[in-house]
């Protein structure tokens, strides 16, 4: 197993662990979405992946539904996606990802988070780079053979699966999405979620006190509602 399987299970359900917060991600995701795509599904397959991991976070249909007619409207806003970077205490990377319609705000909410927690924001380009930007699919296992899977899908870009509790997972960069995607539905293969990761390259390992340190940094930032997802360079134990 490679560095995604001990990141993914370090990781799991982290981001999805509240249930608001994982429909008002899902509700951003549908708007980008449809604006980007169209309201039809069958046509638009960054919308559809939304509609499979809107399932897999128990999201009433009815609550998709609306979201899709609300995104379609002409008087809705737009999110815009924006990355921050910088560093919290102890030397230690992180890379937010935000989804927002009002960037001034944002920007002010999150140097405030790293200034408040003795970090420090920094420029674009300053920390991405230590980080491996990764799609992933979890499809559901019945009839199926990982082994089998990852050497038949090596040419669309895999580059690790496995299986779990909960289906089979396959990690690939991230410009193989698309193709990934495309080629699971051609076979009508269930795919049960999808989505994007930052797998960090290297990890540093901290004591307790620092890593307290640190927590106070990401919780602040994960409870913001314009934040998607927030990545760093600790190490996380599956504790």
């Amino acid at each position: 197993m490679g560095r995604a399987f001990e990141f993914r299970k370090a990781r799991k359900m982290k981001r999805w662990s509240a249930m608001s917060k994982a429909f008002t991600r899902i509700g951003k995701d549908i708007v980008m979405a449809v604006k980007e795509g169209g309201p039809d599904p069958d046509s638009n397959s960054r919308l559809r992946a939304v509609i499979q991991n809107a399932k897999s976070v128990n999201m009433p249909k009815d609550n998709v539904e609306r979201a899709i007619k609300k995104a379609s409207e002409k008087g809705q806003g737009d999110y815009k996606e924006v990355i921050f970077e910088g560093y919290a205490q102890h030397g230690i990377a992180v890379l937010v990802e935000t989804a927002t319609d009002n960037n001034t705000r944002t920007v002010a909410n999150v140097r405030s988070y790293f200034n408040k927690c003795d970090g420090s924001l920094g420029t674009s380009g300053s920390v991405v780079f230590m980080f491996d930007h990764t799609c992933n699919f979890r499809i559901n296992a019945e009839g199926l053979d990982p082994e089998d899977i990852e050497l038949e899908f090596i040419d669309f870009g895999a580059e690790e699966v496995f299986a779990d509790d909960d289906g089979i997972l396959i990690y690939a960069p991230f410009e193989s999405f698309g193709a990934i995607q495309a080629e699971l539905e051609r076979r009508d293969i269930e795919i049960l979620s999808s989505g994007f990761e930052r797998i960090p390259q290297v990890t540093k390992q901290l004591n307790t006190e620092q890593a307290t340190d640190v927590e106070k940094l990401l919780e602040k930032l994960e409870e913001d509602d314009d934040v998607q997802n927030v990545y760093h360079t600790m190490e996380e134990t599956t504790e």
